[in-house]
């Protein structure tokens, strides 16, 4: 998503070291682009995680990329939060094209030289397109808050923060303005979320400690 602010830490950088410790081999006798997920709550560092996941791969000797589930919402941020104040029953995975991102991994998979995938400009809080390069990708990392649901990819990661411990996180990210109704928002999200963590074969606990 452009226009997002994502401030890799040292805490993301060490679990991303030991997580990619456990994939090489994995990676590696895979024969073709191997796919992760990030996934967990609002503030829980999906992104930094996405991120330093991608840098530690690098240094690591892989090619990588990052595909933000933000970039999948049928409607941009601003209009989306419009939507769930008229109805807050419409937040849920209903908002995000999974099915598209979850092709978009399997196209990764099985050697598409490209794809063209969504973009948001959050600023402008408008939709538009780009073409991303999969050729020569060696891992694909989608992280996003509900990336777990992916059948497509090879390893699911789930990061146990729920949205009273992410409150600091959230604030310092300062994205959206914060009041009652998105507390309300996430509360409803957390419901849906917090299941997933059972789909995950690597758990990053709230002290950020990998769970192989």
């Amino acid at each position: 998503m452009r226009g997002d602010v994502i401030i890799v830490e040292e805490h993301h950088r060490r679990v991303a070291a030991r997580i990619v410790a456990a994939l090489q081999e994995p990676v590696r006798s895979a024969g073709r682009t191997y796919a992760v997920t990030v996934a967990g709550e609002s503030g829980s560092g999906k992104s930094e995680t996405g991120k330093a996941l991608q840098e530690a791969f690098e240094r690591a000797g892989f090619n990588a990329a990052v595909l933000q589930q933000d970039d999948y919402f049928v409607v941009p941020p601003k209009t989306n939060d419009t939507r769930r104040r008229e109805n807050i029953s419409r937040v849920g995975t209903n908002e995000v094209r999974l099915e598209l991102l979850n092709d978009h991994l399997a196209a990764a998979k099985n050697g598409e030289p490209s794809i063209v995938k969504p973009l948001v400009v959050y600023e402008d809080d408008y939709l538009t397109e780009e073409t991303l390069p999969l050729a020569g990708l060696d891992v694909v990392i989608a992280e996003g808050t509900y990336t777990t649901l992916l059948e497509a990819a090879d390893t699911h990661i789930f990061i146990a923060r729920d949205y009273h411990q992410t409150l600091s996180a959230r604030k310092r990210r300062a994205r959206e303005k914060f009041d009652p109704f998105i507390e309300e928002v996430l509360e409803v999200e957390h419901a849906i979320i917090a299941p997933h963590r059972a789909r995950a074969e690597i758990v990053i606990t709230n002290e950020y400690e990998v769970e192989l």
